[in-house]
């Protein structure tokens, strides 16, 4: 069998020939053939990226934003509306008012998109499917508490009513928030995993397929010099140089799009949930504020929620709303004196770990720093409210003009959503890079290779010519 494989094989020159041209011809096939389908495969988990992954993720991350957002309008509606409108704060309550509608109809919309995101796993379905019927509940227990706060001397049922829902919504809705947020960045994280497993594979194949298909080559354009006294055969002479860029460009194009993804995800999109996660705190911290205002019976319970929830922003060890600001100074100041020096946990440090382009460390310092002078607006409202001045607490909290509390608040904001945009911004950047190569790159990468494999086919014709 060996022998009659190498008679018709190998025991000829033109025999020879043919086997080596038949070799380099089905390498830069098996290569063409590899590199199309990493081709459709990059393109499927880009747009998997930008069109599902991401957005759902972020989706998830606006409804628990919203839903604190609302809560905290409607206890500032009630902090604001004096007594059927008698002494009402009539641009906190105006504010409001406007800011409640804009939050329920960001919750709607969220609501319906995740829906449709969560359409074949049933777990996410089913949370959901008890998001709305709960969303529904809780918007029957605040209109009811608004519409008991119009009625003179209403203010006591009214307050009944909005403990209900807000204990709704802690006990309920955020929880079934956040847990949407974690599964579905869980599962952007799976896919994100499986596609950088799958292009440093596809890389590994087409190095292999490459070197063998360039050795071929060389193999072939020695024999030919041996045989034939030429030096160089012309035809695969180009068609060496074709494989060479094509294996080079090829293995670029799938190393640089593993790079964007990992860009995409770690650099850029882990931040965008850290400062999506802490905007949603954010707001409920500003809502217990307004709690701890609106509800004398569950002052000591807000007070605590507050804390806690700073902590998930800005963790310093052991502290209590009384020594959180020394601990907060004493913390950044040791930063700023050596950036790695970061003695606080909680989601502003999980962004300072993840700095990574230009402009975004000066933004999450900011957003920092506003937040330290939120936090001490904090403790003056406390501090009126101890000294029976409740009228002042409530107008520092709730008023809009420079120097107040939501003023101030307003700033923090601004200075996160800065840092967030810088990190959307590079999010979209990776993504644009890693379609535009794999769509402008790949397609030369297989022009080259198919290329290749006809100047080895036209190459040898006239040699092969000889020995008819």
């Amino acid at each position: 069998m060996r022998a009659a494989l190498r008679r018709r094989f190998w025991a000829s020159l033109p025999a020879r020939l043919r086997l080596l041209r038949t070799a380099t011809v089905s390498l830069a096939a098996a290569l063409v053939l590899l590199l199309a389908l990493a081709a459709f495969a990059a393109t499927d988990t880009w747009n998997a990226v930008a069109g599902r992954d991401a957005p759902r993720t972020t989706s998830a991350a606006d409804l628990d934003l919203a839903l604190n957002d609302m809560d905290a309008q409607a206890a500032n509606i009630l902090l604001s509306s004096g007594d059927a409108g008698q002494g009402r704060l009539k641009t906190p309550y105006e504010k409001a008012v406007g800011f409640y509608g804009d939050a329920r109809t960001a919750i709607s919309h969220d609501l319906r998109t995740l829906a449709v995101a969560a359409e074949g796993d049933r777990t996410d379905e089913r949370t959901v499917e008890s998001l709305t019927d709960d969303f529904a509940e809780y918007q029957e227990l605040i209109g009811r508490a608004l519409e008991n706060d119009g009625r003179t001397g209403g203010k006591t049922a009214a307050l009944a009513d909005y403990r209900s829902a807000t204990d709704l919504l802690q006990s309920q809705l955020l929880p079934d928030a956040r847990e949407l947020v974690d599964s579905n960045d869980e599962a952007f994280n799976a896919e994100y995993a499986q596609s950088r497993s799958a292009l440093s594979a596809q890389l590994a194949a087409v190095i292999v397929l490459g070197v063998l298909l360039l050795a071929v080559l060389g193999v072939l354009q020695w024999y030919l010099a041996r045989r034939f006294g030429r030096n160089l055969n012309p035809g695969v002479l180009a068609a060496t140089v074709c494989a060479l860029l094509a294996v080079l460009l090829g293995s670029q194009v799938l190393a640089a799009s593993a790079e964007d993804l990992r860009a995409a995800r770690r650099d850029a999109f882990d931040s965008v949930v850290a400062l999506s996660r802490a905007r949603a705190i954010a707001y409920d911290a500003n809502a217990d504020e307004s709690r701890y205002l609106l509800d004398p019976g569950r002052r000591d319970q807000y007070a605590r929620a507050f804390l806690a929830k700073s902590q998930q922003l800005y963790g310093i060890s052991h502290a209590s709303l009384s020594t959180y600001d020394a601990g907060l100074d004493r913390t950044w100041q040791a930063y700023e004196a050596d950036h790695d020096d970061l003695g606080f946990t909680g989601e502003f440090r999980r962004e300072l770990d993840n700095i990574t382009f230009p402009g975004e460390r000066a933004a999450a310092e900011k957003t920092i720093e506003t937040y330290a002078v939120y936090q001490r607006d904090d403790r003056k409202i406390r501090a009126l409210l101890a000294q029976g001045k409740e009228r002042e607490a409530v107008e520092f909290c709730m008023g809009w003009e420079p120097g107040t509390s939501n003023a101030h608040f307003g700033e923090w904001m601004a200075a996160l959503d800065k840092v967030t945009d810088i990190n959307r911004a590079h999010f979209t950047d990776s993504v644009d890079a890693g379609r535009s190569e794999t769509t402008g790159l790949l397609p030369w990468t297989l022009g080259l290779l198919i290329v290749a494999g006809a100047l080895t086919v036209l190459g040898l014709r006239p040699r092969l010519a000889e020995f008819r």
